[in-house]
């Protein structure tokens, strides 16, 4: 199996699989397991190109970050699950689905786009990565990742730089390609769509152009959190998630 994984949570709970945003591993969801791993059995995976996952040379898609996912499943023998994606863990989710809708009970798709933006920005991003490596892009990253009251950026920040180049880049390939708008209306999955108040990188409007796509989908804006906002509002984000993937009734 090309990715890392881990479970967490009883064997006979539904599943729950968490997918995470491009520059981070599968610790990224620590915060949640407390909450996310009793109701569910959680399956966490690094992203192709990513933490201790295989880095095959890229360029990346979506659907190929999807399909390694779903064959990851297949290995493991899980033929339904529920599923949270953040970021471009949120495209994956997206892509699933619309393509693997069968296979999903719920889908939380957080700070997350079905655009993100000019592929420009992510040329240029790939191409000083490959040359350069992680550091040079790094603080950017954290200070659109976390509002400046944040203290805890230095633990992500080191994740950040040790991303493998090649993978990094190979997932701003993905992005870079990635435009979803006119495939929204095929996600049937119950959808609950979450935002940091102040993401600069996928902002409410985003995030709002995403539900006014799925059918049912709704949106919650967690404030005083910024791109991940599962880990800077653990307490609400978690509150949100679970609310959906639960089926339970929010007021």
């Amino acid at each position: 199996m090309r990715l890392h994984h881990r479970f967490d949570g009883p064997d006979d709970a539904p599943v729950l699989v968490l997918s995470n945003s491009i520059g981070t591993t599968l610790e990224l969801w620590d915060a949640q397991i407390p909450a996310f791993a009793g109701p569910f059995r959680v399956l966490r995976y690094d992203q192709l190109g990513h933490g201790r996952s295989e880095v095959p040379p890229g360029p990346y898609s979506v659907e190929l970050l999807a399909r390694e996912l779903l064959g990851l499943l297949d290995g493991l023998g899980v033929q339904r699950f529920s599923f949270c994606g953040l970021s471009l863990g949120g495209t994956v989710g997206m892509w699933l689905g619309a393509n693997a809708g069968d296979r999903i009970d719920r889908l939380v798709l957080a700070g997350t786009s079905a655009y993100f933006g000019p592929p420009e920005r992510w040329i240029e991003r790939a191409e000083l990565v490959r040359s350069e490596g992680m550091e040079p892009i790094a603080d950017a990253t954290m200070e659109r990742w976390f509002t400046p009251s944040y203290q805890g950026t230095a633990a992500f920040r080191k994740v950040f730089v040790s991303t493998p180049p090649e993978g990094y880049a190979a997932c701003c390939d993905a992005l870079r390609d990635w435009d979803f708008r006119g495939e929204l209306g095929a996600v049937s999955v119950p959808t609950a769509v979450l935002v940091g108040a102040d993401d600069p990188a996928t902002p409410p409007e985003a995030a709002h152009l995403i539900a006014d796509g799925i059918s049912g989908a709704e949106v919650t804006v967690i404030p005083n959190a910024a791109h991940l906002l599962n880990v800077e509002q653990a307490a609400a984000f978690d509150e949100a998630a679970m609310a959906h993937l639960t089926g339970e009734e929010r007021p």
